[in-house]
């Protein structure tokens, strides 16, 4: 098996990345519309991530902590500031501003014409993707960090009040709401009929996706702030206690699980690609794990934490670092 080598790193900058999925405006089309490309939050894109050419850059005026959608020939991001941003994919102009009542962590999720997204004020918005126009908000028990996440006809998406909550997708009416132990800050991930969360509550479960009753759950032990993927019956998500787990949908059974990130918790979400996850933590460390069973395959040291979530596409793979550095892998 061939490993990883380094293609290039960009430090010192602050870059609006025009990608989650290709490396130009010019490269073939393929959408992003949501935290980590797909409901089953794998991470991997379907073009090319290699480029290095830095094509714009636009001031949003805040901190922007959630990752962009991108949708045809717009990007879509929120700002701390809580200002939904629609720029133009070719040249960074902005297209149009939606003003939320709070700042908004949380990315984007991109339904046909809408967009989803909540605040931390607690609201969850539905946004006309062509000009910005309010279409409907649904009030949630306290703040929103999670990313929503689609299903047929509805979204799904967590709040701070404990709780997850099934919301139809035209009307925003609330289908139904699911109670865990703790806040709920992930993203679910969806998988078939099953929604997969991992909260606060140190529990990973296993949701039916038409009724809101618990199918399973895997008691942890430890908090989670990254969202699970899935991939081959199981989803992989780190823990807040620098352990890597993969856990059975069909069952809530644990496969494995495995300490190997130093003793730092884990904020970064994972990328399952093929036989492999790869994520970073908060010891630096990025890690190639074989996704059958935890072995670790490959390793690469980075200046600084790794909150950032690692993504995917064609051979390559790119993460961003708190060492102030964007690192891109090829193979």
């Amino acid at each position: 098996m061939r490993r990883w080598w380094p293609v290039f790193l960009t430090l010192g900058a602050i870059l609006l990345v025009t990608g989650g999925g290709r490396s130009s405006p010019e490269s073939e089309t393929t959408n992003w519309p949501s935290l980590r490309g797909n409901p089953q939050l794998t991470g991997v894109a379907e073009s090319a991530l290699s480029s290095r050419k830095l094509r714009w850059t636009y001031e949003t005026g805040s901190s922007v902590e959630g990752a962009a959608a991108i949708v045809g020939d717009t990007v879509y991001v929120g700002t701390k500031e809580g200002v939904l941003l629609a720029l133009n994919l070719t040249d960074g102009t902005l297209k149009w501003k939606f003003r939320a009542g709070a700042p908004i962590s949380a990315s984007p999720c991109v339904v046909s014409s809408r967009i989803y997204v909540g605040d931390e004020g607690g609201t969850f918005h539905a946004v006309n993707r062509s000009d910005g126009a309010l279409i409907w908000q649904f009030e949630t028990g306290s703040q929103i960090i999670s990313s929503a996440t689609a299903a047929p006809g509805a979204v799904l998406v967590g709040s701070y009040d404990y709780r997850l909550y099934k919301l139809d997708a035209v009307t925003g009416r609330k289908k139904w709401v699911f109670t865990t132990g703790a806040q709920v800050h992930g993203s679910p991930c969806v998988v078939g009929g099953v929604v997969v969360i991992a909260g606060c509550d140190g529990e990973v479960r296993m949701i039916d996706l038409a009724t809101g009753r618990q199918r399973h759950s895997a008691l942890i032990g430890a908090n989670f702030a990254a969202s699970p993927a899935y991939g081959s019956g199981s989803v992989f998500l780190p823990s807040l206690a620098g352990e890597y787990l993969s856990v059975r949908v069909t069952d809530g059974r644990i496969m494995w699980r495995l300490e190997e990130s130093g003793g730092g918790g884990v904020d970064s979400s994972p990328v399952i690609a093929g036989a492999s996850v790869f994520v970073g933590g908060d010891d630096g460390n990025l890690y190639e794990l074989k996704l059958s069973n935890g072995k670790k395959l490959w390793q690469f040291r980075a200046g600084a934490a790794l909150k950032a979530s690692p993504t995917v596409g064609r051979g390559h793979l790119v993460i961003g670092s708190t060492d102030g550095a964007i690192y891109c892998f090829g193979r």
